[in-house]
């Protein structure tokens, strides 16, 4: 289940993109990355995390791209759905399997 954020995409977006744009006039991307925070609202890690996986997603940082994640999580949870039916599969035939030896013949 996906987390709502209380900051629409927009928002995300062009708090990074000002991040970007005023780096030149800060001493350090930290410091531009909390003056945009204050401005916006949230707390400065949250926007160096959106900064991050935006550079992520054009390719200048290296690490999964958001559609990579979402994919990644998709497979992760549909491994946990086999494994579950394989060990509802195995304990099925472990059972036939134990009611087959105690049938009587004819």
């Amino acid at each position: 289940m996906e987390r709502k954020s209380k900051f629409s995409a927009e928002v995300r977006e062009r708090a990074v993109r000002l991040v970007t744009g005023t780096r030149g006039s800060h001493d350090s991307e930290w410091s531009a990355i909390t003056s945009v925070a204050e401005k916006i609202g949230c707390t400065p890690e949250t926007l160096r995390k959106w900064l991050r996986q935006s550079q992520r997603d054009a390719g200048k940082r290296p690490g999964p791209t958001k559609e990579e994640k979402a994919r990644i999580k998709e497979l992760e949870r549909e491994v946990h759905e086999l494994r579950r039916a394989n060990e509802i599969l195995r304990k099925a035939s472990a059972y036939l399997a134990v009611a087959e030896l105690d049938r009587r013949p004819k």
